[in-house]
């Protein structure tokens, strides 16, 4: 029963959601194909349920050849290789609209883990690799790790960062989401999705599920760079 009313929820919301933000995505639309390179989608192969591969879409915000860049899938703060307008489109987390096309095929859900590409996928270890839901829009670990690019700039080495620190935790959450998950605990999830549009505060989160596992990330952050400096 929960899968079926999740799976309508899914198709009424998000809907809902692209008749409402309609004038908005395609004032997005047009300025990207204006600017930068041109190119108004960004099309990346992730996991999804049952280690079902499907293509994400995204705004593009990026160079064409970003993950072959820099710091490869990892994005930094101010990274070179996003746009001007990209750089506002991801700071805002309009660049993830396009994703309703994936929740009304089907493809993911409003609220899940988030979907990985096929490399950091399998770098976890087996008994957490998320087979059991869809992937989402958003999810704990997307609240949590609303400012996952400001962690990794700061650190000395940020694919080591995000691999010895950021990856663990964020399994952790999503976990924690497989175990609880509800259609209380999706609305939920959704509320505090706006709520983190709005303030940057992540208490009110732990204040809501009292299980969710915690970390200092600015601690591990801290310690991290002591470590490798």
């Amino acid at each position: 029963m929960y899968h079926i009313c999740k799976r309508a929820f899914d198709i009424f919301s998000s809907m809902i959601a692209m008749l409402l933000l309609s004038p908005v995505l395609l004032v997005i639309c047009l300025i990207l194909l204006l600017t930068g390179e041109h190119e108004v989608f960004y099309f990346q192969e992730r996991i999804g349920y049952k280690g079902k591969k499907f293509y994400i879409w995204k705004f593009a915000t990026m160079l064409k050849n970003s993950p072959n860049i820099g710091a490869g899938t990892l994005t930094v703060r101010n990274d070179p290789r996003v746009s001007p307008f990209g750089g506002f489109l991801r700071k805002t987390k309009l660049n993830e609209l396009p994703q309703l096309v994936n929740v009304l095929k089907g493809d993911m859900s409003i609220v899940g883990p988030r979907p990985l590409v096929e490399k950091t996928f399998y770098s976890f270890l087996e008994a957490i690799q998320i087979y059991d839901s869809y992937p989402g829009l958003s999810g704990v670990g997307s609240i949590v790790f609303r400012d996952e690019e400001d962690y990794i700039s700061r650190a000395k080495d940020p694919k080591l960062f995000y691999f010895e620190c950021i990856q663990p935790y964020k399994a952790e959450l999503e976990l924690w989401y497989l175990k609880h998950k509800s259609l209380r605990v999706d609305i939920m999830i959704i509320l505090l999705t706006l709520g983190k549009i709005i303030s940057k505060n992540n208490d009110m989160m732990f204040k809501v599920f009292k299980t969710l596992p915690k970390r200092d990330m600015e601690k591990e952050l801290y310690d991290f760079n002591q470590h490798y400096q």
